[in-house]
């Protein structure tokens, strides 16, 4: 049994869906001592034969309502819609539904720093795990992010700090998670083909502040009116920080520093210099970062020690490279229109976007006001080609591409001698891609190619 009281010893847990999280939570079931079962809907997955030699029983190819009605618990992976007729039977015999975000949450031996966001969850995670680190503290890093928490579970001390991205599916699911530090780091729409509605998702989005109390922190973006109105009435004691500087008490940047501002008070934190990020949208991740560290006892040179030589996470605003003066940015994690309009915003102009994908909600007309002022023309791609060129034709060209060669290409003819070829898609990359990361692996791919096929046709009509 946990610290917490919990346990799962001798119960049947059912955990749904075999991507990276749901293999974690059914994996540590069974090292818990539960008589568990995965449940999938493919024929097989990667790491099959591993959960069977650890005692996980694997019912593959469809789901049966036997098995959900038969469980004590039942565990869900955050890509699993629990609005499916076998978990309204299960809920029928009032059998609990949580998610792995909670289950591993139930066994967690110290601290958490929650991190949640429509855009910059990943960047925040890893400045705010890094900053931990460079100060001597006992860090786990995980989540959506890397590694499942269920995986980090039997590393857990009472002294560890773990720092969790959590998205709006694995906190849908919660019941009792309770972070010491939760971070809301801006709301736009997204997730609406998951999502009933933008309330909806914002509603996920407010229960990670469901469960802290007094003795909690929450640290809220004052520029963004939502994360404010859903916070508003929470219990946990709330620190601001903001990138346009309205705010006379939080976090702010003032001139060339990040600052504290506590009244008539200011506290010189660190130069803005000391950041190595690409766009002026990063310092609201920086921004966050600080607040968090802050308030966990972090001093401003481990802060600066965990900036320094930190350009990034890969596929975040990740320069790619040059080719005859043209820039190559990839942003394939912009999956929202909200994400892909700041990126645009970076570049003060001649950008050249790749947008497209398959939808999942919002307004690419969003992005008129930023192509109008920064754009060159938009190169549109994947099955919501057609909504982008109806949104932003007559705002600046749009052409299609079938294929990522021939955008990076035609990106690349558009951009001429002193463009920028920006992958910001606003879109998922399911009708494409496996991933948003094999999305912008295939980005690189395509400019090294081209970078090769330009740098041989220079030598061609250098020859003699």
């Amino acid at each position: 049994m946990d610290a917490t009281g919990f346990s799962v010893r001798g119960r049947r847990v059912l955990v749904v869906g075999a991507a990276r999280s749901g293999v974690a939570a059914a994996a540590l079931a069974a090292r818990r001592g539960a008589d568990v079962t995965l449940t999938e809907m493919r024929e097989t997955f990667d790491a099959a034969d591993r959960l069977r030699t650890e005692g996980v029983h694997l019912e593959l190819g469809g789901h049966t309502v036997e098995t959900f009605t038969s469980a004590d618990l039942i565990v869900t992976s955050p890509g699993v819609p629990v609005e499916q007729p076998v978990f309204d039977a299960a809920r029928a015999r009032d059998v609990e539904i949580i998610g792995e975000l909670e289950f591993a949450w139930r066994f967690v031996k110290g601290p958490v720093i929650a991190i949640t966001g429509t855009k910059g969850k990943s960047t925040t995670t890893t400045l705010i795990g890094r900053m931990l680190e460079a100060a001597g503290r006992k860090t786990l890093v995980g989540g959506n992010i890397g590694t499942p928490l269920s995986a980090q579970v039997d590393q857990s001390t009472s002294d560890t700090i773990h720092v969790v991205e959590t998205s709006s599916f694995q906190l849908e699911t919660t019941t009792t998670f309770h972070p010491w530090i939760a971070v809301w780091l801006n709301f736009a729409a997204d997730h609406l083909d998951r999502h009933p509605s933008e309330d909806a998702y914002a509603a996920a989005k407010a229960r990670i502040f469901a469960n802290q109390n007094q003795n909690d922190w929450a640290v809220l973006n004052a520029d963004d009116h939502e994360v404010i109105r859903r916070a508003r009435g929470t219990s946990p004691r709330q620190v601001l920080f903001s990138l346009e500087g309205v705010i006379d008490d939080g976090f702010v940047v003032d001139g060339a520093e990040i600052v504290h501002r506590t009244g008539t008070d200011v506290e010189r934190l660190i130069p803005v210099a000391a950041v190595e990020l690409t766009g002026r949208h990063m310092l609201n991740n920086v921004l966050a970062a600080v607040a968090a560290i802050d308030l966990a006892g972090v001093r401003p040179q481990s802060m600066l020690a965990a900036l320094r030589g930190f350009h990034g996470l890969p596929h975040v605003m990740e320069p790619v490279g040059e080719i005859a003066s043209v820039r190559f940015v990839n942003d394939s994690k912009a999956t929202n229109v909200e994400a892909a309009r700041r990126s645009i915003e970076s570049f003060d102009g001649g950008v050249v976007a790749i947008i497209g994908g398959r939808y999942k909600g919002g307004d690419f007309g969003d992005l008129r006001g930023a192509l109008t002022s920064r754009g060159r023309a938009v190169v549109a791609i994947g099955e919501a080609a057609g909504r982008v060129r109806a949104a932003l034709e007559g705002t600046v060209p749009v052409m299609d591409a079938t294929s990522m060669a021939e955008a990076v290409l035609r990106g690349y003819q558009a951009a001429r001698q002193d463009g920028v070829v920006l992958l910001a898609p606003a879109c998922s990359s399911f009708d494409w891609f496996r991933d948003y990361a094999e999305r912008g692996d295939v980005f690189k791919e395509e400019v090294r190619r081209l970078r090769e096929r330009v740098g041989q046709a220079g030598r061609e009509e250098r020859k003699p």
